[in-house]
């Protein structure tokens, strides 16, 4: 779920309210965060039964029981209840209405019946006179804008709720939250518009500066692609915004756990400072204990949170924290029965790139599960944003290919890789040629290695493999073709005769024996044979090779002299003997 603050819609109130208002604005500012929601239904309930037909106390105490990353099917329930309620006692007002229509995305029902709803709110707070006429309400239209910024990227229409909320910037361009939902929307669409989220979050700080939704938000957008220049100083701002929000804290944890140990405590030790007691809180020091290489303890914490919840189905991550710990203490069996159960409890588009990742590690260990591991490798590419690990996730199922001496499914993963790379290294040309040549796709090699040649022309391992390649295509269906490639590598070779004439003759003696033996051009074969000599002159065996090239030559020539001539007439003459 989305983060939540205080926003135009209880600007109003908050002015009026005194004591009140103030409470309420802790609520919401509680909402913030994901991992303070507890807190915030404290607080705002209190002000909920203290006011029950207050319509600001009514529908953020319905949002903070549907906050948090994950929100239940009682969650919802109990939200949509509070405005139920509201509706029965009388309350019948269209922030309310938006509040229903919300919920019914989060359900997952009709988009266009939650749509209705919102243009009925819109309707209804719409000046029909004076001085506004025509003009929207920017709190009804903000509320619409954060119901289709909330939850995941298949709950309500961000297209939408991004024409909302720039009607709501227009309306009051120095409201910040407006720019923070339509950055959350932005980035519900996928693709390429985290520059436009990016951009909508910035609006948001420039606004206020103190908006640490934003600054953590884009953070989080540049987390992403792994580009610490840029996360690190977004991540110090929000911590500067409010040193008291937790989730900026927990998601260095994240990225420091594999990197530095002592950073991660760091952080993890004010994470759990800020954030609202939970079991899950727990499993993050579970998780601390792992990458601080402490398996057994990890395991312990992780058994007292299993008892403490009565099973792993409420909390999927520790199911993917034993594959973790049993994997580093040898248990392969454990740590892929573990994975398995993960992937069945955590809904697919909570899975993380890294999760796959592991998963392909497990399978790795199990030869016959090598096509299981490349599925979860092609579901790591197909959910991560970053090129950089795209590859390495093509280059690891062609790691795996190779083990299970698959060359061919090998050689399509680098070349994928290498497509998506776009630039070559000597190393890709050698590696992906030799690749190519061990799945018997001789003319890929060829291919790969005329390329090799142009980009390295001083190096052997092109004309190398290029001939290899060829001579395995010198068939009766390709005859000759391996005879260009040899004369392509000899002309390299030439250029330190002395040095390379071992390898010089072995090129020439099969043009050689391509010319006499399957061509029948002896002319041609003679001629190489004589090169060949001028290498090595008075070799007793070439020159044993030579008489015979020659007497074939003269077999030839005998064979022609006996062939029938026809004359002009189309009749046959007889051939002199």
């Amino acid at each position: 779920m989305m983060k939540k603050t205080i926003t135009l819609l209880v600007a109003a109130f908050l002015a009026v309210n005194g004591l009140m208002a103030q409470s309420i604005a802790d609520g919401i500012n509680d909402l913030n965060s994901s991992f303070k929601v507890q807190s915030a239904i404290n607080i705002l309930k209190k002000n909920y039964d203290d006011k029950p037909k207050d319509v600001q106390a009514i529908y953020w105490y319905g949002q903070a029981l549907i906050g948090g990353n994950e929100v239940t099917k009682a969650q919802m329930d109990a939200a949509k209840a509070v405005y139920q309620k509201a509706l029965t006692d009388g309350v019948n007002e269209p922030l309310i209405w938006v509040g229903i229509g919300h919920i019914d995305m989060l359900e997952g029902g009709d988009i266009n019946a939650a749509k209705q709803k919102f243009e009925q709110a819109i309707t209804a707070t719409t000046p029909t006179k004076g001085r506004h006429k025509g003009e929207p309400s920017v709190e009804i239209l903000e509320a619409i804008g954060r119901a289709n910024a909330d939850g995941g990227s298949k709950i309500g229409d961000p297209n939408y709720g991004i024409e909302k909320l720039k009607q709501a910037a227009a309306l009051d361009p120095k409201n910040s939250m407006v720019y923070v939902y339509m950055g959350i929307c932005y980035l519900k669409l996928g693709g390429e518009n985290g520059g436009e989220a990016v951009k909508a979050f910035e609006q948001a700080t420039t606004i206020d500066p103190k908006n640490v939704l934003a600054y953590y938000r884009i953070g989080m957008v540049y987390l992403s692609q792994n580009n610490e220049d840029s996360f690190m100083p977004a991540f110090g701002k929000a911590m500067e915004a409010d040193p008291s929000f937790p989730d900026t804290y927990l998601a260095l944890f994240e990225y420091y756990k594999n990197r530095n140990v002592d950073m991660a405590k760091a952080n993890l030790d004010k994470f759990i400072k800020y954030a609202d007691k939970d079991p899950q809180n727990d499993f993050y020091l579970a998780d601390y204990l792992y990458q601080a290489g402490k398996y057994q303890e990890s395991l312990a914490k992780e058994k007292e949170i299993e008892t403490s919840l009565g099973g792993t189905d409420k909390l999927p991550g520790l199911s993917l924290l034993y594959a973790y710990n049993y994997l580093k203490l040898g248990d392969s069996l454990q740590a892929k029965q573990n994975i398995e159960k993960y992937f069945k409890l955590e809904p697919t588009d909570k899975v993380k790139p890294a999760d796959y990742e592991l998963a392909v590690k497990i399978f790795s260990k199990f030869p016959e599960n090598a096509d299981v591991a490349v599925k979860y490798i092609q579901s790591a590419i197909q959910s991560d944003t970053s090129k950089v690990n795209k590859i390495n996730y093509m280059t690891q199922a062609a790691d795996l290919m190779a083990k299970a001496k698959n060359y061919k499914a090998q050689l399509d993963w680098l070349l994928q890789a290498q497509a998506l790379k776009g630039t070559w290294s000597e190393y890709d040309y050698y590696n992906i040629s030799n690749v190519a040549y061990q799945a018997a796709d001789y003319p890929k090699v060829m291919d790969v290695a005329a390329n090799y040649i142009k980009a390295f022309p001083d190096k052997p391992q092109g004309y190398y493999f290029n001939v290899m390649a060829a001579k395995a295509l010198d068939t009766t269906s390709n005859p000759g073709i391996a005879i260009p490639a040899l004369q392509q590598q000899i002309d390299y070779l030439m250029k330190d005769s002395v040095k390379n004439q071992r390898f010089i003759i072995i090129d020439y003696y099969y043009m050689m024996g391509y010319y006499n033996d399957r061509a029948k051009d002896y002319e041609k074969a003679l001629d190489i044979c004589n090169k060949i000599l001028e290498l090595i002159p008075n070799d007793p065996d070439m020159l044993k090779i030579k008489g015979a090239i020659e007497g074939n030559i003269k077999k030839q020539k005998l064979m022609e002299g006996k062939q029938p001539q026809t004359d002009s007439t189309g009749t046959k003459g007889a051939t002199k003997n």
